[in-house]
């Protein structure tokens, strides 16, 4: 387990080349818009950008707000380091269920793959990232294979892993409880159910200080590993729900130092 205490400092040294944090200060790269159907995405690429590898990221807001632009320092620090990046809008709910919204991103993914190299992305580098409820639709259909070829998973923060354990332990409040209401969709809803014996791609779970996160988390990850898959846990319980999304990418940060290196390993 990585833990935030011990990356602060490697974040500073090692881990990050100097160039990490150049485009910070900076205006925010300027994306091209495109529709890939039920929705929007922006891509970002440096200019003159060929074959480089592709974070493709999923905002959260409880399956029911957010927006594609709600990125942060993400495309400065990304584009900084060699990436290129993506991030989709996808339907909200009320006008789309999960399951919807779960097609969605894999349409988006979809297009990405296909397009991507247009814009100076290597569509077999390509690693999908998601934040809360984009946590959630990275993992259910990263798990399920519906991001085809996808090289890596990076997860930022949700309890939705395994909806029937969550309601179990009491986890199905506020907003889960508002989103799940039917105890029917769950198993289909669910990242745990697709992880089957099968290996899956190496996946990135991050988890905040917030109620749960961490031994969901945890389970998660356990049950992962038990297939093979390669699995990195980061321990970011220092973090809020909000905070572990909107600092990434900034200086000194220890979850961007975890997760670029975790990038670097897999696509980089």
């Amino acid at each position: 387990m990585i833990d935030r205490r011990t990356l602060l400092l490697a974040s500073m040294t090692t881990l990050l080349p100097v160039r990490a944090f150049a485009a910070l200060g900076k205006p925010s790269p300027t994306p091209q818009t495109f529709d890939y159907g039920p929705a929007k995405l922006d891509i970002y690429a440096p200019d003159g950008a060929r074959g480089l590898p592709v974070v493709f990221f999923v905002h959260g807001g409880t399956w029911e707000f957010g927006k594609r632009s709600q990125v942060h320092d993400k495309p400065a620090f990304l584009l900084a380091n060699g990436f290129c990046f993506v991030s989709i809008d996808y339907r909200m709910l009320p006008d789309a269920d999960v399951a919807t919204q779960a097609g969605d991103v894999e349409k988006a993914y979809a297009y990405v793959r296909a397009n991507i190299a247009e814009h100076g992305g290597d569509p077999n580098r390509i690693v999908a990232m998601g934040h809360s409820a984009g946590c959630h639709l990275i993992a259910l259909t990263g798990m399920r294979g519906g991001l085809l070829g996808v090289a890596a998973l990076l997860l930022d923060d949700t309890r939705a892993y395994d909806l029937a354990a969550l309601s179990k332990n009491g986890g199905m409040v506020r907003a889960y409880a508002r989103v799940f209401s039917d105890p029917a969709q769950w198993v289909a809803l669910s990242p745990a159910t697709y992880v089957d014996g099968r290996k899956h791609p190496p996946t990135f779970i991050a988890y905040s200080g917030a109620s749960g996160r961490g031994e969901d988390s945890r389970a998660f990850a356990d049950r992962l590993r038990a297939t093979g898959t390669k699995v990195t846990l980061f321990d970011g319980s220092a973090y809020t729900h909000m905070s572990i999304n909107s600092d990434f990418g900034k200086d000194g940060d220890a979850l961007t130092a975890a997760a670029l290196a975790f990038l670097k390993s897999t696509v980089g």
